[in-house]
């Protein structure tokens, strides 16, 4: 069983980068498949960004495309989220997810299909 460790986020103004970290332990991380989710207060979590089925290329909910990037390095045990360009609805707390198998599109967008969780990191951006 994997356990899950988000950290790197924080208080940061608009148009500002922050990068995500969520260490693995507990398990051989590269043969989990991770996301990246977030969930807003007072709103339901949402997909944020995966990679898909072959892990050679990435997905990104519309919301973030072109300013945030998933990347993980296995030999670390970690999965990564940079964050640029952040805009006031980024604000969340962020989580990882790891699947103990490969998921196809659109699974792989869907908090559901995940196994495992972390107790996420808040990220908040102000004006």
């Amino acid at each position: 069983q994997v356990q899950l460790v988000e950290s790197g986020g924080g208080l940061v103004q608009a148009g500002g980068s922050l990068r995500l970290s969520c260490a693995a332990s507990g398990g051989t991380f590269r043969s989990y498949f991770m996301g990246w989710f977030r969930q807003a207060l007072g709103k339901e979590r949402e997909f944020v960004a995966t990679f898909t089925w072959t892990g050679d290329n990435t997905y990104y909910a519309n919301s973030v495309v072109g300013r945030f990037s998933i990347s993980r390095d296995d030999a670390k045990n970690t999965l990564y989220l940079q964050m640029d360009s952040l805009k006031l609805d980024d604000t969340a707390v962020y989580y990882c997810a790891a699947a103990t198998r490969p998921l196809p599109y659109p699974s792989s967008m869907q908090g559901r299909s995940y196994d495992y969780w972390g107790q996420g990191t808040q990220v908040t951006v102000s004006s």
